[in-house]
């Protein structure tokens, strides 16, 4: 399944526009780049709009918010719903703090989300409204289990949005299939931002399969988690989280489709 949705991306290298943490911004344009897609960056109002109109996704990351990238992300991702581009949400830290929280919370009722890509516990500060989390982290409560699963898929059919949940066991849904995923490895949470990267994946696999956002979404999951795990096997004694961050970035460029296929490790619920 996975195969054709990573050949897309390949093939057609969708331009996708950034609005994102500036502490991963880097990284999100190499794995872009990595991936066969193009990245570019533009978060003043003046400029967003406009580039928005440019690329083919967009991917909205609040991780380092600020009164002027607030409007910049309202206005590119009106523009992008004017222009049917899809737009990826990265709710990074939602329920810290409350200006992270009513910024998400008020994207989701300004913006149509083609996906959201959140850890559970800012997932459920979305779907309750407000809540509480550990910095970029989910809380140590929060695992993926049957209960969760429920409450993403619910997210999703509300949110009218594919919802991509990260942890020990990834969930992506669409609020009435969901395919939990077990591509990982948790040394990955040693590195800062590869949720960041995999949100700006996520925006352009599905820019280049806009009529598969749920399949598409997926398969950004898994590439990312298979990718790690192959980074992982490269490490070695001399090697730490710079070299394992660089090694994942590596392991997405050198990734062919048919081997996204055969080491994807998913289950449909």
């Amino acid at each position: 399944m996975f195969e054709q949705i990573f050949d897309n991306v390949r093939q057609k290298s969708p331009l996708v526009h950034n609005i994102t943490n500036y502490v991963t911004v880097n990284d999100c344009a190499n794995v872009l780049l990595a991936c066969g897609g193009s990245p570019i960056m533009a978060d003043d109002p003046e400029d967003a709009v406009e580039v928005t109109a440019i690329c083919g996704g967009l991917n909205i990351n609040i991780g380092t918010l600020n009164q002027r990238t607030i409007p910049a992300m309202l206005a590119a991702g009106k523009r992008a719903n004017e222009l049917g581009h899809p737009v990826v949400l990265d709710p990074v830290g939602a329920g810290a703090s409350a200006l992270r929280t009513d910024t998400a919370l008020r994207l989701l009722r300004e913006v149509k989300f083609a996906a959201v890509r959140g850890n559970i516990s800012e997932i459920k500060t979305l779907a309750l409204g407000s809540g509480t989390t550990k910095g970029v982290d989910a809380n140590v409560a929060d695992k993926v289990d049957e209960e969760n699963l429920d409450g993403a898929v619910d997210f999703a059919r509300r949110s009218g949005a594919v919802t991509a949940v990260t942890g020990a066991i990834d969930i992506a849904t669409d609020g009435e299939r969901a395919l939990c995923i077990r591509n990982d490895r948790p040394e990955m949470s040693s590195i800062t931002g590869t949720g960041c990267q995999l949100s700006a994946l996520t925006a352009a696999f599905v820019a280049a399969n806009s009529d598969r956002p749920l399949e598409a979404a997926a398969a950004a999951v898994c590439a990312m988690g298979l990718c790690g795990e192959i980074a992982w096997r490269r490490m070695t004694g001399l090697d730490g989280n710079s070299s394992y961050r660089s090694y994942i970035i590596d392991a997405m460029y050198r990734l062919t489709p048919a081997a996204l296929e055969e080491g994807a490790k998913y289950e449909v619920r």
